[in-house]
């Protein structure tokens, strides 16, 4: 099969013209005029521009269906949704919960990732938000479920996935923070979040193995000129990537254009999205075992914590793109850089020959029309 006339961005997110040819599900080569004859399937894509499919590393449900409802009709329903706004990988991301409902949530994960379902998302990896975090920066997870770092219990949960958990939070300041750090960096990316820590505190936890910020900005201590807390810690080093989510009311545009400019490469498009995602507003949503409701595209608790969201990564470009983020950029922070995030930037996250043929055709209004995967 065979894309042809399109304008596409290349593997360095710059804007190129030419053909994609896909073979068996991948990128068999990319240039000028491939050759190809009457017997091979052609698309014109004259007028349209391919982008690689979104990647989605922080996303707790969307379409009434919930990663912690741990079972794989949610997740299916949950990748049918994001396949139709352009993500063609996700991690089902779990909350700070009872033991009993996170390993349900992993062993549906785990069958969803070993038998992907045609018509969705394929799932590439679980993101484990809590439960080894900070009551006083919980923001939407429940406090009774919250337990300091314990390597011995990831290890569980991570055995339980088949190594399928590719992030895990943590507030490292919290005791035995650092040397969780230190032996889980091993097995997959480590997060500060919900973290009382400031800026030594942090710091200490990236030369632990700490390479993820959660969500910046939110449930951490922010920027000061006095005070850098979380916030500068992570906008100074450049070993930690940090999750953003674009939507408008959890960071507000001027703050993320300055985050994008500061952080370049190291920028992270997520959703963090709840299971209120695509479903009239209004009604009561569960979140974690907590009443969440939504007015206006904001998630909030009954105390009026925002509680995860209801956006989705293509939005989230257009918006970026709105404020004046270069498309490229956004682009790359919402498929590539995530791959990197979850060790699969080989596989995943940008037009080159070899990778997955993940790729969203979209409009001159940046709206979809066609998604391959």
């Amino acid at each position: 099969m065979f894309l042809i006339n399109a304008a596409y961005y290349d593997k360095n997110f710059q804007l190129a013209r030419g053909d994609i040819e896909i073979e068996n599900g991948r990128i068999r080569q990319v240039g000028e005029k491939l050759p190809y004859t009457q017997k091979d399937l052609a698309v014109d894509c004259q007028g349209y521009t391919i982008v690689p499919g979104f990647v989605d590393i922080h996303i707790h449900g969307c379409n009434g269906a919930d990663a912690c409802d741990g079972t794989r009709e949610s997740l299916d329903i949950m990748a049918k949704f994001l396949l139709q706004h352009g993500v063609t990988s996700f991690c089902p991301t779990t909350m700070t919960t009872g033991e009993e409902v996170i390993q349900k949530a992993l062993l549906a994960a785990k069958e969803c990732a070993d038998r992907p379902s045609e018509d969705g998302a394929r799932v590439v990896g679980v993101n484990m938000e809590g439960p080894f975090i900070s009551v006083e920066k919980k923001g939407a997870q429940k406090a009774e479920y919250i337990v300091p770092p314990d390597f011995s219990l990831f290890e569980k949960y991570f055995e339980r996935s088949g190594g399928l958990v590719r992030l895990v939070d943590i507030a490292p300041e919290q005791p035995g923070g650092y040397d969780f750090a230190q032996k889980a960096s091993r097995l997959c990316t480590v997060s500060i979040a919900h973290t009382t820590a400031g800026f030594d505190e942090a710091k200490t936890a990236f030369d632990s193995g700490v390479t993820h910020a959660t969500h910046l900005f939110n449930a951490m201590s922010g920027l000061s000129h006095r005070a850098p807390g979380v916030v500068g810690a992570v906008l100074a080093d450049s070993r930690v990537r940090a999750e953003l989510i674009c939507d408008g009311i959890h960071i507000h545009p001027a703050v993320l254009q300055t985050a994008f400019q500061v952080l370049g490469k190291r920028a992270i498009v997520i959703s963090d999205s709840m299971r209120a995602n695509g479903m009239p507003e209004g009604e009561p949503f569960d979140l974690g075992g907590q009443q969440v409701t939504v007015h206006d595209g904001k998630a909030v608790l009954a105390d009026g914590t925002i509680a995860g969201s209801v956006a989705n990564l293509h939005q989230e470009v257009k918006n970026l793109v709105s404020w004046g983020i270069p498309l490229g950029q956004a682009l790359e922070a919402a498929t590539l850089s995530p791959a990197k995030a979850i060790g699969l930037e080989k596989e995943i996250g940008s037009i080159e020959p070899g990778k997955r043929a993940d790729l969203v055709v979209l409009d001159k209004d940046l709206e979809i029309v066609g998604v391959y995967h």
